[in-house]
């Protein structure tokens, strides 16, 4: 059964790992019942979950939760599909039939747009500045105690800048190359910064990472110095050689995702954030800020490399200020006659 329904997703060009995991969960569904699935009830899916639930000590994260009843519905449809011949084949030998685990009474209701930690939001403008100013002085301490890493410190800094600068997720950062800085031909000022060619957005299931192009906003014109002074003088001292990343270590690899976090963590707790925030809470922070500024939400849209504007909406918490800024906007709009008066007083 296993075998076969991993077969079916790898002819869905689904991800290794994404299938790795499915399976890792349904065998985890196995050991705990100590049954096969063709003898599975929904009694035994519902004790699993209160199961982990005490393993953890803690309810699963509903997200969390609900990717796994969707990973377990899958493989029950899998198994139950007449189409493969799993319930005939199981009947004739074992006198049994796998059915399927979730119904309208056991499954979670998605009925929420957005299901993630109601922790994660956007950064304030003096938050930002915050990390940056910390991300900045854990490369004075580093120099100061006259330790390793100052350099490693200074990559990490404008490696955090470059993701809010361009709104960028994580692996979409670890995996930009020197050749996808692009210039942008009606901003000459912008230089080799005017634009970032995204290779490895977030993917659909069972297809290739999204490509965008990310222009540069002058709102965010600050991070050029950044990027020459990384570009002319930090990354040569890692002596890359010919590697084309845009993010090199010490030993001349490719920056990885988990170092990126672990960035983003470090300056977060030297600027004495919430132990919340993580580093995702940057696009969000980006997404928010390009809607203050005055962008149209689908130029907004296109820049992070969303499908549906629902999605950028979510992201979207704009401050007090905005709204009351266009909350008075549409009343002197409606009442300029009062505006006027208040103006003469």
């Amino acid at each position: 059964m296993i075998e076969g329904w991993k077969l079916q997703q790898r002819t869905r060009y689904l991800k290794a790992d994404t299938i790795a995991d499915r399976v890792a969960l349904v065998r985890r569904m196995a050991a705990f019942t100590n049954d096969y699935p063709w003898s599975w009830q929904c009694a035994d899916a519902e004790a699993f979950f209160a199961h982990l639930d005490t393993v953890r000590g803690k309810p699963l994260a509903f997200s969390t939760a609900a990717g796994y009843q969707a990973d377990l519905r899958l493989f029950c449809g899998y198994v139950t599909d007449p189409r493969y011949g799993w319930p005939e084949e199981c009947l004739r030998r074992f006198g049994q039939a796998p059915v399927q685990l979730f119904h309208e009474a056991n499954a979670i209701v998605r009925a929420a747009e957005y299901e993630g930690d109601p922790h994660r939001r956007p950064l304030t403008y003096d938050e930002v500045q915050a990390l940056f100013d910390a991300a900045d002085g854990l490369v004075e301490q580093v120099q100061a105690n006259r330790r390793k890493g100052a350099l490693a410190a200074a990559r990490d800094a404008a490696v955090l800048k470059t993701i809010y600068a361009y709104g960028l997720r994580r692996q979409e950062a670890a995996f930009l190359d020197l050749a996808d800085l692009r210039r942008n031909p009606k901003v000459k000022r912008f230089g080799r910064s005017g634009g970032l060619f995204v290779r490895f957005g977030k993917a659909s299931p069972g297809c290739p990472p999204k490509r965008r192009t990310v222009l540069l906003v002058p709102e965010m014109d600050w991070i050029l110095p950044v990027h020459e002074h990384w570009l002319t003088q930090l990354r040569p001292l890692f002596s890359p050689g010919a590697h084309p990343a845009l993010w090199v270590t010490e030993r001349c690899g490719r920056l990885s995702r988990r170092s990126i976090n672990e960035a983003f963590a470090e300056a977060r707790d030297a600027a004495g954030l919430d132990a919340v925030l993580d580093l995702h809470c940057l696009r969000h922070s980006y997404v928010t800020h390009l809607i203050e500024f005055g962008y149209p939400e689908k130029f907004v849209q296109d820049q992070v490399g969303h499908e549906y504007g629902s999605t950028t909406a979510i992201y979207t918490g704009v401050g007090d200020s905005y709204r009351n800024g266009l909350l008075m906007a549409a009343l002197k709009e409606d009442n300029p006659e009062l505006f006027d008066q208040e103006d003469a007083a």
